[in-house]
């Protein structure tokens, strides 16, 4: 009975180790994953850029209101990121309005935690209505809270950016 008592003990010791352990690696790979990926968010993402004919946003703003669209680069800093994917992203224009920045054919994304970084991006910008689920889907996306997705009942008129590449730099 005694050598039962203590084989029981033993294997009892072991398994809370082994679980403690467990757990401890998991907390430490959890906080690797996120230096990690703070670490590797600057850098380019879709068809590589040269850093060169970058124009500001007002000068894009301008540009498609007089003709309709904007092809080229522009620099701003990530306002928003999607969520789930890292899909879309917004950014801040001068005129007060926000600017949603999608991805071509789906092709590529940046990462969910870059909201702050400078970036540089090149594509296409038009002026288009977005619909009221697409408003409502990209909130979700977003996070807000149901509340504020049923808010949205109206399209909304709006500048709309699809980049072929995206150059997120470190920030400063």
């Amino acid at each position: 009975m005694k050598n039962t008592s203590i084989l029981v003990i033993a294997l009892g010791l072991a398994f809370n180790t082994a679980c403690q352990n467990q757990n401890s690696e998991s907390v430490i790979e959890g906080v690797e994953e996120t230096l990690s990926a703070t670490d590797t968010i600057p850098g380019n993402y879709g068809s590589d850029l040269v850093l060169t004919d970058v124009v500001s946003p007002a000068e894009m703003i301008a540009e498609v209101e007089k003709d309709g669209n904007f092809e080229g680069k522009i620099a701003g800093e990530i306002k928003e990121v999607c969520t789930k994917k890292g899909c879309w992203l917004t950014m801040d224009l001068p005129n007060g309005e926000s600017m949603r920045v999608t991805f071509k054919d789906y092709g590529f994304f940046v990462p969910t935690t870059s909201q702050g970084y400078p970036i540089v991006l090149e594509g296409v910008a038009i002026m288009t209505e977005t619909d009221v689920d697409t408003q409502r889907h990209y909130a979700e996306d977003g996070g807000m809270s149901k509340e504020e997705v049923e808010k949205i009942t109206e399209p909304k008129r709006e500048i709309t950016f699809e980049a072929t590449g995206v150059v997120i730099k470190g920030k400063v």
